[in-house]
């Protein structure tokens, strides 16, 4: 499998509250994964976020994804605290979105969303542990990428997690939860409100302007996802 992930600084990452005893137990590489795993952020298409993707076409070329880009496994397993969860092969939690579908299968997170929420790619198979392989499916995006999905659901990284095991994106616009091995929402670790997600991540390219910009926005909150 190779779908591509790439690492990303975020400035003023705003982090969401959880209640007291319910943060990610200290990082341990053995549970999570290789210590030198990156946060993974995926390229966003050029579609704007609010307009809801036309469903792929099961005839459209697909993208070759860069290897380092793709999510190679799925693991189902228990965590201290947050319970049941689904992992990537280095220990990155996975999430699921309340808009999408999962029957059909659709992804509605595209543009400046699919920056804050990667969507975890595919170019075949994902070796599988702890989640049953009758659920896992995938479904095309707009932009001839493949996403994985659970019992229909897209899954998701989420570019405010710093390091594996940890599970920031959990409740964020109260619609992304921790994503469980059968597909269902994670309901454990709640934070208190409902925590606004972080900034969208500025590309390399992307100028002073540009970045003063998404500063602006984000601290108004005003997001559509």
């Amino acid at each position: 499998m190779a779908l591509g992930k790439r690492t990303v600084v975020v400035a003023g990452a705003l982090a969401a509250l959880v209640l007291p005893g319910c943060a990610p137990a200290g990082y341990n590489p053995d549970d999570f994964g290789g210590a030198e795993a990156q946060p993974v952020v995926n390229a966003a298409n050029a579609a704007a976020a609010s307009a809801a993707p036309e469903p792929a076409e099961t005839e459209d070329v697909a993208v070759d994804v860069a290897e380092e880009d793709l999510t190679k496994e799925l693991i189902g397993k228990g965590v201290d605290r947050m319970g049941d969860v689904v992992t990537d092969e280095d220990g990155w939690l996975l999430y699921r979105f309340d808009e999408d579908s999962n029957d059909p299968p659709t992804s509605n997170c595209e543009g400046d969303c699919a920056k804050i929420w990667p969507p975890a790619l595919t170019d075949g198979d994902p070796v599988l542990s702890g989640v049953d392989e009758d659920l896992v499916g995938t479904v095309n995006r707009p932009d001839g990428t493949r996403q994985l999905t659970i019992d229909g659901w897209p899954i998701y990284y989420y570019a405010g997690d710093e390091k594996p095991g940890e599970w920031k994106g959990q409740g964020v616009a109260g619609t992304w939860y921790v994503i469980q091995p059968d597909g269902s929402r994670n309901l454990e670790c709640l934070p208190e409100g409902t925590p606004k997600p972080i900034p969208v991540p500025q590309d390399d390219e992307d100028d002073v302007a540009k970045d003063d910009e998404s500063d602006a926005d984000s601290e108004s909150g005003d997001y559509d996802y």
